[in-house]
């Protein structure tokens, strides 16, 4: 379980109140919930859920709910999980569709990939990912007709393949018809849909998919399947959408589809929260919610229920935001933008009588500011109301802004901690910026290689040179440093006159920088500390995949000669210059938003859905910014679905004031907004918050007394993890350092080569299974097998970049027809193939992955595929020990799923040729309930971050990327 901070709100009270009781039980037919801040929006919602499970008998896999965050999804399984539990109530919550909207449509595609355009093994970009994927076939667009008005017309690449980006997402979010672009008189919108055509094309033949497709490919196979659209809404029937204020036009697309003719569709949100317009979220969504309903439902209207009392935070509090709000004229010709509504405090609850709502001020300069606010922090420490600096938050429009990082170090020097993992300051950190100023060291030619014409000078050489391989230079003339200088001077030297290929690339020499005490120093045991000293440890992970994801994209598995100038130039003008410009997050705790003993920096974004005892808000020299184009407003008003909504000119208006009310609704007992005064030249604060913040009180008049404060703690819930035997439980046993590694820390492993063999024998075989339970068993001959088993070697080996030799090739065909003509007669045996089955325990879910399913009447039992020869019993009972629990624990998730008995176990030799390919167990009770209490004692230690190993195990040792780090430790 992962310690996370749960809001006041949240657990304002076990008894919901009149507003929260009928959201909780208002569950047939359409409901909309506004739910104002620190209105216990998360309680109503678990106990909406709990309701629909408990008391209305509902299978957890009929319930669709979306959240913003994989986290808030998290948290709600557990707190869901938790009450059942408590109410002896067993059902399993894992079947339930929860999640982001994306991840359940990705669910929905997965689950019927065959009715859709993706092969197997398809590719998921995320956002640097598709940029990068635009960057590198660039080329072809800007082949096309009119493309400037789609790419821009900047010198820098990368930032055209932002910008088109940004518009083949925009026609994926509004769900616009590419082919009416193409038809269009308009030269920027055929434009468009030429390189909106073009890149889906790019996607097909590459088998990606980008998180905006995701929702085209889901609305398509709904679109183009009615059958299987009936049988998802005969399984899926009940709705629940979060943060529905943030949704956009497909989504609300997709949702209306699914949830026809019933109905019963809850969406929860705020419009006054509609913060992300920028990434496509349509604020219509919500504000029209019941006007659409109404024209899709006969049933009656949408009901709509009001949560508007807040228990999170102080009156004054409340006041000031409502005031905000109230202080712009939301009405424009005779319709409003926003729902009528006023927060109230809780009226149960005593509340100082002392101004909570203040200012910090600094004048004339930088300086003076920083020493105000310093000064503030310091004072309320002192006064013993603040136990903990992670009791509070600094929010920001942008943390990138040059004045918030003057004044987060000013906060450090000081000695006050600053958490801000999303500053983008990765390649700021020490240990991040000495791995690469190593990695140019080994590679002298590159201060050369890097210009590759004489007139041309990037920006971040001067990085490479004076952040990176300086303070590298300087390290290694430590006498501590000697064996790495050899080491690094022996492998400059190689690089340098390089002759033959290499049987290595950039990773295996960050493996191999991990052994000396310069790098090692950060991983030791980085586990055993909290986030902050962890930090190194983990970016130093973020490091490794970010290495293996160049090494994927340009498939490099060796330097030689020929490419080792190209993928030098590539990987550090290029590859890392782009993660460099565009930002790329440090290490953040999923688990622990704000780590104790820290300050938080965060955007106003970042801070939505949470709160904090103290809050202080910057960013006063902000005002409205335009956020659209002439090709925005033609899109609007002729393109898309519906006419157009808010005025377009008055949207900037709209999304300032909906961005800072969001921001000064995250405070509980005190909101403070601070900024550097100024008077001359650009004004601060703003004309925009200059009513506001003048008649607040300085935090040092005599009013105001820290002492008499009470701040709220910041409380904890616990949040299970998921574990499985083989990803977690096998490879803690083999090597618990290991397992710190790969799966705690998330280092990325370079050796994947044996597993190819093995799962294109899965793979082919599943296809197999697959035609059986579709009825088509007549359709399996060994030509169908081999075309199966071809186009999955062809979809897995671009995928993996690996590749086997022909005679490979063929003994794994060989496993696949031998095992198809052995079964042939017990076809009529399959009941389910490919199962992936999990189940909810008392402190962590538990997953697996079930190759096959069979039985007959109501007997079940279990097969698990091993693509190797089969083994001698006797000489191997550690293996097939292994082997044994595995199985036990399939059958220990499926007897608690669904209730069946597992009658028997089943590993199946494929490579098995003259002998009986099975290895048989019969179900073992009191076997099944050691290997569980195993399972849960291990789960303990890993949640304990217990990694110490007494002896190393010798077989893995050789192929492990750490060895030597292992080695020299």
């Amino acid at each position: 379980k992962r310690s996370w901070t749960m809001t006041t709100a949240q657990l304002s009270t076990s008894t919901p109140n009149p507003e929260q009781h009928r959201a909780i039980h208002t569950t047939e037919a359409p409901l909309l919930i506004i739910a104002g801040p620190g209105s216990g929006k998360t309680f109503t919602l678990v106990e909406r859920i709990y309701h629909l499970i408990s008391d209305k008998g509902i299978p957890p896999e009929h319930l669709f709910v979306s959240t913003f965050t994989e986290k808030a999804a998290a948290e709600l399984i557990t707190r869901v999980s938790t009450k059942l539990d408590a109410d002896n109530i067993s059902v399993n919550l894992n079947e339930m569709y929860i999640g982001t909207f994306h991840s359940i449509c990705l669910r929905i595609l997965e689950e019927n990939r065959e009715h859709t355009r993706l092969k197997r093994n398809f590719t998921l970009l995320d956002q640097f990912d598709q940029q990068y994927f635009l960057y590198q076939r660039l080329s072809e667009y800007q082949a096309l007709e009119d493309n400037e008005y789609i790419l821009g017309n900047t010198r820098s690449q990368w930032r055209n393949a932002e910008s088109l980006m940004k518009w083949v997402n925009k026609v994926s979010e509004e769900s616009l018809d590419h082919n009416r672009l193409l038809d269009s008189d308009n030269n920027q919108i055929r434009a468009l849909g030429r390189c909106y055509q073009q890149y889906q094309e790019h996607l097909e033949s590459e088998n990606c998919l980008d998180f905006s497709t995701i929702q085209v490919e889901a609305l398509r196979l709904l679109d183009e399947h009615p059958a299987l659209l009936d049988e998802i809404r005969q399984k899926i029937q009940y709705f629940l959408i979060d943060e529905y204020q943030d949704t956009n036009t497909i989504q609300e697309r997709i949702l209306f589809k699914l949830a026809a003719p019933t109905f019963n569709l809850c969406v929860v949100g705020d419009d006054d929260q509609g913060i992300y317009r920028f990434r496509g979220a349509t604020i219509r969504n919500i504000l029209e919610f019941p006007k659409e309903i109404s024209q899709r439902y006969t049933g009656g209207p949408c009901q709509q229920i009001k949560l508007t009392t807040n228990y999170r935070s102080h009156p004054d509090i409340i006041e000031f935001y409502n005031n905000w709000m109230d202080s712009l004229d939301w009405t424009d010709e005779g319709r409003t933008y926003r729902f009528d509504k006023v927060i109230i405090p809780d009226v149960e609850q005593s509340f100082i009588d002392m101004p909570v709502v203040l200012k910090v001020a600094g004048e004339r300069n930088a300086e003076n500011w920083h020493r105000k606010v310093i000064a503030f922090l310091h004072d309320l420490k002192e006064s013993g109301t603040l136990t903990d600096w992670n009791q509070v938050a600094f929010l920001f429009r942008s943390v990138r802004n040059p004045k918030v990082i003057a004044l987060a170090e000013a906060l450090e020097r000081e000695g006050i901690p600053i958490y801000s993992p999303r500053s983008n300051i990765f390649f700021e950190r020490l240990e991040i910026r000495l791995m690469i100023g190593a990695l140019i060291f080994l590679f002298p030619q590159f201060p050369e290689v890097r210009q590759w014409r004489g007139d041309v000078q990037l920006h971040i050489w001067d990085y490479y040179d004076e952040e990176c391989l300086t303070p590298f230079l300087l390290e290694l003339e430590k006498p501590e440093n000697r064996s790495l200088l050899t080491w690094c001077r022996k492998y400059a030297r190689e690089h340098h006159t390089l002759t033959q290929p290499t049987d290595y690339a950039f990773t295996r020499l960050f493996y191999e920088l991990l052994q000396f005490p310069l790098f090692s120093q950060y991983l030791g045991d980085a586990t055993q500390g909290d986030t902050i000293d962890s930090r190194p440890a983990r970016n130093l992970g973020i490091f490794s995949h970010l290495l293996n994801k160049y090494e994927h994209l340009h498939r490099i598995t060796v330097l030689t000669p020929k490419n080792l100038d190209g993928h030098l130039r590539r990987l550090f003008n290029q590859f890392f210059s782009f993660l460099k410009e565009g930002g790329i997050n440090e290490y953040e705790d999923a688990s622990e938003y704000v780590p104790s003993g820290c300050v938080s920096f965060m955007t106003i974004h970042q801070s939505k859905g949470l709160e904090f005892p103290i809050v202080i808000v910057g960013s006063m020299d902000s005002t409205p910014r335009k956020q659209y184009t002439e090709l925005d407003e033609l899109l609007q008003q002729t393109y898309y679905s519906k006419q157009p909504f808010e005025p377009l000119e008055k949207t900037k208006s709209y999304d300032f004031w909906r961005l800072f009310y969001t921001a000064f609704s995250r405070a509980q007992n005190l909101l403070v907004l601070t900024c550097q005064e100024s008077t001359s030249g650009r004004r601060v604060p703003t004309k925009y918050f200059k009513p506001i913040y003048e008649p607040l009180l300085s935090w040092q008049n005599d009013v105001f007394q820290p002492e008499r404060l009470t701040l709220e703690t910041i409380k904890d819930v616990n949040l299970k993890s998921v574990y499985s035997f083989t990803s977690h439980i096998t490879v803690f046993e083999d090597c618990a350092r290991q397992y710190k590694f790969y799966r705690e820390l998330d280092f990325a492993p370079i050796r994947r080569s044996p597993i190819l063999f093995g799962t294109l024998v899965h793979q082919t075989i599943e296809d197999i299974h697959k035609a059986v339970l579709r009825g088509e068993g007549h359709i399996v001959t060994d030509d169908k097998i081999s075309h199966w088993f071809n186009a999955n070697y062809t979809l897995l080996s671009n995928q993996e970049r690996l590749y086997l030799a022909p005679g490979i090739q063929e003994a794994a065909l060989n496993h696949v027809l031998g095992y198809a003509h052995r079964e042939r007669d017990t076809w009529d045996r399959l009941r389910e193939t490919e199962v992936a089955v999990s189940i909810v325990k008392d402190t962590y879910f538990l997953k697996g992955h079930v190759d096959l399913i069979r039985g007959d009447g109501d007997t079940l039992e279990i097969v698990d595929f091993k693509s190797e020869q089969k083994p001698d019993i006797n000489g191997n009972k550690e293996q097939v020990i292994r082997y044994r629990r595995q199985l036990e624990v399939y059958a220990h998730i499926i007897e608690e799923r669904t209730g069946h008995k597992i009658s028997k176990m089943h590993l199946y030799y494929t490579g098995a040729k003259n002998s009986n390919p099975y290895v048989s167990f019969e179900r073992d009770t009191r076997s099944i309930d050691r290997t569980m209490e195993t399972f849960d004692e291990v789960v303990a230690r890993i949640e304990n971050r217990d990694f110490e190993i007494e002896t190393r195990p010798d077989k893995l040792c050789v192929n492990c990327d750490m060895k030597a780090y292992c080695d020299a430790k």
